[in-house]
Formats: C-alpha cells, structure tokens, sequence
C-alpha cells in the first residue's frame, strides 16, 4: 500500500474520496507544532483533514485512519508537549525535526528565545527519548554580520547544550539565488546575505566535524537536500523522513512494519567465540532484535533529498514566524493575512479556515 492510497470519508452525510497515508508529514510547509497543534489534533479527533494543492488550488481530503507515524518539522514546538499522550493513545509514533537556530541578535526569525527553546528541546527528549528529537542548525546563512566561525560559535553554544540530548545535527547552506522569491524577500527587508562559496562549505564542515569530535557531542552530522558531498568529514546526506528511524522508533507496530515491508529478526545465539554474527547492513533493535535497512527514496522529492515517501498535510503562506529567509511563505503579508483568518475559525478543515 502506498502512503497516499484513497478511501472514503463522510462529509455533510456525502462520501468524499480522500487520502489515507501512513505517515504524515506536520510540515515541510508551515510550523504546525508552534501555532496550530489546536488544530491538527482537533482534526486527527475529527478523522480528516483538508488542504489547498498550491499549484492548481484544487482542496483535497486527507484521512488519519490509517496514520501509524508522524514526523513534525518546528521552530517551536513547545505547545506540542500538552498534546503527545494523544498520540500515544493512538499508538502513534513520531519524532521532530527541531529547526533551533541562534539569529537573535540579527533578528532573522521571530521565535522565543533560545534559552526558552533550548528548555523545549530537552522537554520533549524527556517524553520522546533523544533519538526521536533531531537538531536542526538550518539554514546556515552569510551576511555582512555573519561569518563561518561566527556560525559555528552559535553551533558550538547550542551543541554544548544539546549534549546527550540528540544522536543527529542536520543542517543546510542557505542557498538564496535558487529561491527567488527568498532573494526578492531578503532584499526587500535589507539583508545583505551572501551567497554559500565551495570554499566556505568545505571550512565550515571540516571545522564542524572537529569541533563534533573535540567537544564530544558525538552527534551523526548530515546535510539536508544538498548536493556538495562533504562525507570525508563524517557528514551524511540526511534522511528528514527516515525508513530507518520510523523503524527504530516503532518497530514493534506490526502494522506499520509490513507496510514499510520491514522483517523484524530475533538476534542470533552467539558463536563459540563470544561475537554476533548478523548480515551486513543489520541495525540493532531493543529485545534481542534487528532489521535490514529497507528505506527507499520519495521520487517526487529533490535529486539530493533522502526522504522516503509520505503525506505533507500543510500549506504554504501560513507561517507566522516570520523568518527573513523563509521559502513557504511568499510575502510576511500574506501569511498574516492567513493566520488571521485561521484565529477567526480555528476548526475548519483546513489551516487557512476557508
């Protein structure tokens, strides 16, 4: 079964086709933790949910019947936390991609403060456990005021912090030329940002990677939908929908391992000699368990993005952050404007409340 197999849904007493993915994605589109967790749980009440497709502004249904997994994307997912005994009486799993930067003295996105973020981090790794709970340094972006070793003492500060709290740092080089309406955003606002040379992502990797070793954070550095490769200092391309994590995080949901097609085996006795003898590839489960890796690729996803396939339930242009770099949101304008209308009829079907 593919993540978005159809079903139907009961709407006004007609039935209505409707997405059922199996995992949901809470969103590469908007920051649904921060300012509608309300919402998105109202609706996985409800049983469904709706969205506008922003290419051709056809409305859809998305069904959470057969939802087993959801990955959130925040900046701030502090009202999250009320919310996650919900997911547990479901028996769904999740993990969160946790975007914590540190542009407050440049004043480049409109979060709390980082103390203040850095405190929800460690709150949900208290309820999640520290690999359900990945950091996030993204995007990394030059300005006249900010440089690579300006960069990473923020990194250095934050990954202090973050010591055994997270396995993984993800982060990007902010790539504004391939965004236009980011550049023509940034402009306006007045932020002199540069472009990412090859030079300058090689520095600031090697530099990373040194400081990951000498500090011992010990944390899995990766990219996110970049092409440079950067391996030979330890940095992976990442996986922000990972086959791999769902299947540690949940692989004992029977249900949702054949979907992925998951085998789920017993760890072999020991040899005479005391060693483990398991297939090349294996990944060590809790209980004496392991699995063989069968993540594939999304292909509808960008050429250097690793995501496996899965259901984006959110909508572009409803991000209150506000952040001066942001790609979701074509003007500040117009995701005012939407979160507004989202305040003035909260539970509609869809984020916008149209």
């Amino acid at each position: 079964m593919a993540s978005w197999e159809h079903t139907e849904i009961m709407i006004d007493g007609k039935p209505v086709k409707a997405q059922a993915p199996v995992i949901v994605s809470a969103s590469r589109s908007t920051d649904i933790p921060a300012f509608y967790a309300d919402w998105f749980f109202d609706r996985l009440e409800k049983g469904y949910s709706a969205w506008t497709n922003p290419f051709n502004g056809v409305k859809s249904y998305v069904s959470y019947d057969q939802t087993r997994f959801i990955v959130f994307w925040s900046k701030n997912p502090r009202p999250l936390l009320p919310y996650l005994f919900i997911l547990k009486e479901r028996n769904i799993k999740c993990y969160v991609q946790y975007t914590l930067n540190d542009y407050e003295q440049e004043n480049l996105e409109k979060v709390p403060s980082l103390a203040n973020r850095i405190e929800t981090f460690k709150l949900l790794v208290e309820q999640l456990g520290r690999s359900a709970v990945i950091w996030r340094f993204d995007p990394m972006i030059l300005t006249d005021d900010i440089t690579v070793d300006g960069l990473l003492e923020k990194v250095q500060n934050i990954g202090d912090q973050l010591k055994d709290y997270t396995e993984k740092l993800v982060f990007s080089y902010a790539d504004i030329a391939m965004y236009k309406k980011v550049k023509h955003n940034l402009e306006v606002s007045g932020i002199p940002y540069h472009e990412w040379e090859t030079e300058q992502m090689e520095e600031l990797a090697e530099k990373l990677s040194a400081m990951n070793r000498e500090r011992g954070w010990n944390f899995q550095l990766a990219t996110c939908g970049e092409k440079i490769d950067i391996a030979k200092y330890g940095i992976l391309h990442n996986r922000c929908i990972d086959g791999d994590l769902i299947t540690r995080l949940a692989w004992d949901d029977k249900e949702l391992m054949d979907f992925m097609k998951v085998k789920i085996e017993e760890v072999p006795a020991p040899t005479l000699f005391g060693e483990l003898e398991l297939p090349k590839g294996a990944i060590l489960l809790p209980n004496n368990r392991y699995f063989i890796s069968t993540h594939k690729k999304d292909p509808g996803q960008r050429q250097f993005c690793e995501c496996m396939a899965s259901k984006d339930i959110g909508e572009y242009n409803t991000c209150p952050h506000l952040c001066e770099y942001c790609y979701a949101n074509t003007t500040k304008q117009m995701a005012i404007e939407n979160w507004k209308r989202h305040q003035q009829n909260k539970f509609s079907d869809t984020i916008t409340g149209k």
